[in-house]
């Protein structure tokens, strides 16, 4: 009987005729395994609600602009939805029609002041004081927020607009009320001012005043027609 031949012998022998040589099934095969290469963590998504919510805030920045500029008549859904970039069914989505979107500024408008009323108030100045402060940021707001903007335009207009807008002007006249009634009993202003009768007449200079100045100027030079209308209105209660 022949010997068997040599694990070594048959190699060479293979080789020999130009085949690949056999591997042993013993040795390990981790070298020859392609790993699968790890995918990047997909970022979560946006909620939906929150998407939402930016796409409301998106559109009512657009239609203040716009009403702002035009006012009610001079806009269309389609204007506002050319100013935020997107469809005229994305905003038709979200405000059904023009009415809705002129009611949402106005809103979005008088939602501006008792942030700022507040952070008047958290300075902690004397009651003059404070209705100044409050005074002076509302001129600032009415010069550089266009939702502020917006929203006293379409005050003006809302004999055009078919829906019901919140009533003007009389939560200004009693929140100026109190801090003037405030300042007399701190003995800031003359003995025989009308706290309710000087709130009437500030909030009719200063609404007055916004408007000339928007019409004149576009409200390039509101602050200093406010500071005429403050100084001569103050010089004359002040104790």
């Amino acid at each position: 009987m022949k010997s068997p031949e040599s694990t070594s012998a048959i190699t060479q022998r293979t080789h020999k005729r130009g085949d690949q040589p056999v591997q042993s099934t013993s040795q390990p095969h981790a070298s020859h395994q392609h790993t699968k290469e790890s995918k990047p963590a997909k970022e979560p998504k946006e909620p939906k609600q929150e998407r939402a919510r930016r796409t409301r805030a998106q559109i009512l920045q657009a239609a203040a602009e716009v009403f702002a500029e035009r006012g009610y008549p001079g806009v269309s859904l389609q204007d506002v939805a050319d100013r935020a970039a997107m469809t005229k069914g994305a905003v038709y989505h979200h405000y059904a029609n023009k009415e809705a979107l002129a009611v949402a500024v106005v809103h979005a408008h008088y939602d501006r002041w008792q942030p700022l009323v507040a952070e008047v108030r958290a300075r902690q100045l004397p009651p003059l004081e404070t209705m100044l402060a409050v005074l002076d940021a509302t001129a600032e707001a009415f010069r550089s927020d266009t939702i502020v903007q917006a929203g006293a335009r379409l005050q003006i207009e809302r004999s055009l607009i078919s829906t019901d807008l919140p009533r003007p002007y009389v939560g200004w006249q009693e929140l100026l009320a109190g801090l003037a009634t405030e300042a007399k009993a701190a003995g800031q202003l003359r003995a025989d001012t009308n706290p309710h009768a000087l709130a009437r007449v500030v909030v009719a200079a200063f609404f007055g005043m916004q408007h000339i100045s928007d019409m004149l100027t576009g409200r390039q030079d509101l602050i200093e027609r406010y500071t005429e209308v403050r100084d001569a209105i103050f010089k004359g209660v002040t104790a």
